[in-house]
């Protein structure tokens, strides 16, 4: 699905917008003009259609094509056209000629907007994360102007927190290219099994490295096509059998190791497992077999528990697949994404969420907010996609920026929505929203708006900074309102940006289980919130899991499958997530709650 890859072109010029309003901010400009390339950065976000294929399919009509497209100007198609015919805009290389590049990277941590990064740069020479760090633990930035000791601090946290990420890439950034790489090698002359082992396969909302696994008759060509990929930029082993290469990686200065094991057909299933680890997870497997006189590792399961080089041709118990090793040790198979020795080798989780379970997406926006779909395209699109329930969730007016629907908007749309659903019997549509929870717990909509609507999600998207006390209290009345039937992406986080909300996570889902609020789980990757180890305790305390994909445009739905692998890491099992029920069971569930 060609959706799923990066498209360059479009995300380096969104940069290119995004530095071009933060430099406008950073150099006392016009506000109007941030604005302008704000919006046409968030149109670059969300194209699905390369800007260089669109340019280039007719150049002759480009700039008046271009200037159609929404929140495009003469000025922004001219800068978009230059790009594409020159590989960059002057106008963004003379705002770098006065603004460090390393100072935009300071509009990257949380809390951090172009006025505080001004000031930080003007006034105390702040130009990179290290400057800032020493002016913090100086006490000059404390010193500035509405910079208190506890914005300091939060300050702080953010780039502690931000520190800690580095390393590590989001799994969205990450997953695309690594399935690109796979069905690349398993078209080489003869591969016979390829695909990505480690932290990916196991589903981690981050990724340090990508380890990949092949199965060949032919090593060599193996070995040399994925030493000779186009995102390589250095080859750092180049063995017969192992290889590790960095790869160059959008949006990511350091880039990421890559590592290949090219293994025997027959030994395919016990290199996988070996990979794919955890390392927590193994020492495990390996103690079951040493208790039963064997030994385990990346080649099979074999009699004797003395290591001895591999090719000495001893017969394994067994290798080729990862199921006959598990059931020779004794065990059922354990899926890749709950091996992480937390009680799976003890009790398996069993009949865990899968992509096909999912029938309903339960939050989504149109164009009627921030989304990029009328209405009429995103029905078309969830019908598409094989669902029998679609909840259209619009902003409510607090979230500005995301042209939130003040009521008197709200109750247009929703007649709109219950008109197209009389006139629609390939899906159920619910006119929906998403309610801001303010920053006291309060909605965003008095009660009678919230009644005329059918599904209400209630989501945190400001002051993401409270105290642990305060983001519980704050939950805890948003989860008192009768209305509410999701509670949408509760932390806030944004995955290796910024940490979210922190609150007691025991007595807000014990409030939702009371209540019989559904808890999401946001696929979208840069979210992923709820997390898996908040899915496995909502679950133990009997709450219902809702996987939505937030959906924005048609390409967010494929989102869906990073949701239901960080559920399934919370070992859900499909009987809890309400998107896995029959579209009966999940209208009688809502009619009941509304009683």
């Amino acid at each position: 699905n060609g959706r799923n890859e990066a498209l360059s072109t479009n995300s380096e010029l969104q940069t290119i917008f995004e530095q071009l309003a933060a430099g406008v901010e950073l150099l006392g400009g016009n506000r109007f003009r941030a604005t302008s390339h704000e919006r046409v950065a968030r149109l670059l976000r969300d194209m699905t259609k390369d800007m260089r294929s669109f340019v280039e399919e007719d150049s002759g009509t480009a700039l008046k094509r271009l200037q159609e497209l929404p929140g495009v100007g003469k000025g922004a198609a001219g800068r978009i056209l230059e790009y594409v015919e020159t590989g960059q805009v002057q106008e963004h290389q003379e705002l770098l000629d006065q603004v460090p590049a390393t100072v935009f990277d300071l509009l990257q941590i949380p809390g951090l907007g172009p006025k505080a990064v001004k000031t930080l740069w003007q006034e105390l020479g702040v130009e990179n994360t290290d400057d800032l760090r020493q002016a913090i633990d100086d006490g000059k930035v404390e010193s500035l102007p509405r910079m208190g000791k506890k914005t300091v601090e939060n300050m702080r946290r953010n780039l502690d927190f931000r520190s800690k990420q580095q390393d590590r890439v989001p799994v969205g950034r990450v997953a695309p290219v690594a399935r690109r790489i796979v069905k690349r090698l398993r078209k080489v002359e003869g591969a016979v099994e390829v695909d990505y082992a480690g932290s990916l396969r196991r589903g981690r909302d981050t990724i340090g490295d990508l380890d990949f696994v092949a199965a060949t008759t032919e090593p060599g060509a193996m070995s040399d096509a994925f030493r000779g990929m186009p995102e390589v930029e250095r080859v750092l082993v180049a063995g017969d059998t192992k290889s590790s290469v960095r790869l160059r990686l959008e949006g990511h200065e350091q880039g990421i190791q890559a590592d290949l094991r090219v293994v025997e057909p027959a030994v395919y299933g016990a290199a996988m497992m070996y990979f794919t680890g955890s390392k927590e997870h193994n020492v495990r497997l390996r103690e079951i077999a040493i208790r039963k006189g064997w030994r385990l590792n990346e080649y099979g399961l074999f009699e004797g528990t003395e290591e001895r080089p591999q090719d000495h041709g001893e017969e394994p118990l067994a290798s080729r697949d990862e199921e006959s090793i598990y059931a020779k040790l004794g065990l059922p198979y354990i899926d890749p994404e709950v091996r992480e020795d937390r009680g799976e080798i003890q009790e398996a989780p069993s009949d865990l969420i899968e992509l096909e379970d999912i029938g309903s997406e339960l939050h989504c926006h149109t164009t009627a907010s921030d989304g990029k779909l009328e209405l009429e395209e995103l029905v078309a699109e969830a019908i598409e996609r094989g669902f029998h329930t679609l909840a259209v969730t619009d902003h409510s007016q607090s979230s500005v920026l995301a042209n939130g629907l003040d009521p008197e908007r709200l109750e247009r749309h929703v007649a709109a929505i219950r008109r197209l659903d009389e006139q629609t019997d390939a899906i159920r549509i619910l006119a929906g929203a998403e309610v801001d929870i303010l920053v006291d717990g309060s909605l965003d909509y008095e009660d009678e708006v919230l009644a005329l609507l059918d599904w209400v999600v209630a989501s945190p998207h400001a002051s993401l900074q409270q105290s642990t006390q305060e983001a519980t209290d704050r939950l805890l009345r948003a989860l008192d309102n009768p209305y509410v039937d999701v509670l949408g992406h509760p932390t806030g986080r944004k995955v290796g940006r910024r940490a979210g909300l922190e609150f007691d996570a025991q007595k807000v889902f014990e409030r939702a289980a009371q209540g019989d609020i559904a808890l999401e789980v946001n696929a979208n990757p840069t979210r992923l919130d709820l997390r898996a180890g908040h899915v496995r305790l909502a679950q133990d305390l009997g709450c219902r899991i809702a996987i939505n994909t937030d959906a924005h445009t048609n390409r967010h739905f494929d989102f869906l499958h990073y949701g239901v692998t960080t559920a399934r890491r919370g070992w859900l099992r499909r009987e809890n997530c309400i998107n896995a029920w029959s579209a009966e069971e999940l209208d009688t569930w809502r009619r009941e709650r509304r009683k």
